[in-house]
């Protein structure tokens, strides 16, 4: 796949993203900006096709780092003028559209609406800002309007609930969140308890992200109390410079609250908006992103590295599944196995009482018989060879099946083998090497067997003697004599051995064929690694 391509769901790509910007508009540093693309491209070209522990959740984790490439990095670093986007996120009925709304003085993002339902975000910006914002990748998956009632260098951004029932608005509340140049965590007087709000500050804290929190519906008589708490575990957790807004309740409500109850966030808000102090957020938040990025591509790399152990672990056992059956395989010829059956009774059809092969093979006058007995036999032998080959070739496959064929499940194997050729192939092969082997004796006796069984004749005999049919060999030794007939013998009985045994073992070529790729190779954890080292310099 093309490193450009988003691999991930339908939120598009940043590969042109701002490809028509005002180039008088400023930039992060080229090295920089390099280094994030560079990164982009590894992430996105890092597979797992291996079926290991643990392997979902690193295909999670380069969707995420994908996710925060394409959505912040890589839109921020392309326009540093762009406002800073801050994500109003938070739980179920924490109030944040209610916040949206009441910031900018009327009703742009729904609330209060029947949960669960799939939940489009909301971004509300100054109309000012709207052509540096015309490029952003999450624009084309959320609404957008302009309102003068949001400060210039800001826009709020309404996310769908963290703790939504449906799957797809937790997903894009997270990739919102890694968006985000600023994180303002909406809670409630009654929930700000609950474990949610404490994991949110925490990944925020992590990941060195800017962030605010605002506390709704806290009872006027209950405000000291709960803001004296919250401040504790807010140091707690090492977050006690985070700013801290209280809402007051103010029940019974529908519509927007009270200007006086949201004055102090949106002071601040008009404070950050500052052009010193927005990008001073932004840049915290962007030096927090990529400290953030190294141990998350270590991760992705480590993963990595286990896929190559475990090919290389797989290969070794392979080889060991099919170690014995090869060795079985390869026997069955010097055996016998091979010659029993329609073998042996094809040659005693034809050697018996007045049979071709039983007669005088000095008699010309026999030699048609002898020819068309000897096809007939050759055409057994060819088939006996091709039917052991066939079985020595599902040897293999049924014991890489049996022993690691569930790891292999998601591998695209190869459908032949590298080198090694089908069993009607090679027992062609193997047939054709002993009439070459004959044809290359410098023996006198194998010139006259040629002259008396043809070419094709003598191989048959020859293969037949080397599948160990006893007739054959008496035959074979009368006519060239014992040290020779042996010596041919033997050898095309081992050449059918070793065809044997890589019949077996084309199982293991095809495992290593497939495991053959760039995802599993030696190095491939390296360049992830070097892509995150070359970004130590800017953290």
């Amino acid at each position: 796949m093309d490193a450009a391509t988003r691999p991930t769901s339908g939120w598009g790509t940043v590969a042109d993203t701002f490809a028509d910007r005002d180039p008088g508009r400023p930039v992060a540093k080229a090295s920089l900006l390099d280094a994030v693309t560079d990164l982009r491209a590894a992430v996105a070209e890092t597979r797992f096709p291996l079926p290991l522990d643990g392997v979902a959740r690193a295909r999670r984790q380069r969707a995420e780092l994908l996710d925060q490439l394409d959505d912040h990095l890589l839109p921020r670093l392309r326009e540093l003028s762009a406002p800073g986007l801050v994500v109003v996120a938070g739980s179920t009925g924490a109030g944040k559209s209610t916040l949206v709304n009441s910031l900018v003085r009327e009703e742009v993002s729904q609330a209060g609406v029947l949960r669960p339902t799939t939940r489009r975000p909301m971004l509300v910006h100054h109309p000012a800002d709207a052509e540096l914002l015309a490029g952003h990748p999450l624009l084309a998956h959320m609404d957008a309007v302009a309102r003068d009632a949001v400060p210039r260098g800001v826009a709020l951004v309404d996310a769908p609930d963290l703790d939504s029932l449906l799957e797809e608005n937790r997903e894009t509340a997270r990739r919102l969140l890694d968006a985000a140049d600023l994180w303002l965590f909406c809670t409630t007087a009654a929930r700000y308890g609950d474990a949610l709000p404490w994991q949110v500050l925490d990944l925020a804290a992590e990941r060195g992200a800017a962030m605010a929190m605002v506390l709704n519906r806290v009872p006027r008589d209950a405000v000291i109390a709960v803001r004296s708490d919250l401040l504790a575990r807010l140091g707690e957790h090492g977050l006690s410079t985070v700013p801290l807004f209280l809402v007051p309740d103010v029940r019974p409500h529908e519509g927007l609250l009270p200007e006086s109850s949201i004055a102090p966030v949106r002071r601040w808000l008009t404070v950050l908006a500052g052009a010193d102090r927005a990008q001073g957020v932004i840049a915290r938040t962007q030096r927090g992103a990529l400290a953030a990025l190294r141990p998350r591509v270590d991760g992705l790399a480590d993963a990595v590295q286990a896929q190559v152990d475990a090919r290389e672990a797989l290969e070794a056992e392979v080889g060991v599944l099919l170690a014995g059956p090869a060795e079985r395989a390869a026997a069955e010829v010097a055996q016998g196995a091979v010659a029993r059956g329609p073998v042996r009774g094809a040659w005693a059809a034809h050697a018996g009482r007045g049979g071709a092969l039983g007669t005088a093979w000095t008699s010309r006058r026999a030699g048609e018989a002898r020819a068309s007995a000897l096809r007939a036999v050759g055409e057994e032998v060819l088939g006996a060879a091709r039917v052991a080959l066939a079985a020595a070739r599902r040897a293999g496959e049924t014991a890489v099946a049996a022993g690691v064929g569930d790891r292999l499940a998601a591998v695209e194997l190869p459908d032949l083998a590298p080198g090694v050729a089908e069993p009607d192939a090679d027992a062609q092969a193997w047939l054709d090497g002993a009439a070459s082997r004959l044809r290359s004796a410098d023996h006198r006796g194998v010139a006259r067997l040629l002259r008396q069984a043809g070419e094709t004749g003598a191989a048959v005999v020859l293969a037949a003697a080397a599948l160990g049919l006893g007739a054959s060999r008496v035959l074979l030794e009368r006519a060239i004599g014992g040290e020779a007939a042996r010596a041919l013998a033997d050898a095309t009985a081992a050449d059918l051995s070793e065809r044997m045994r890589a019949q077996v073992l084309a199982a293991g070529a095809r495992v290593r064929a497939g495991l053959d790729q760039p995802d599993l190779a030696p190095d491939a954890a390296s360049r992830l690694r070097l892509r995150r080292a070359v970004l130590k310099e800017w953290t």
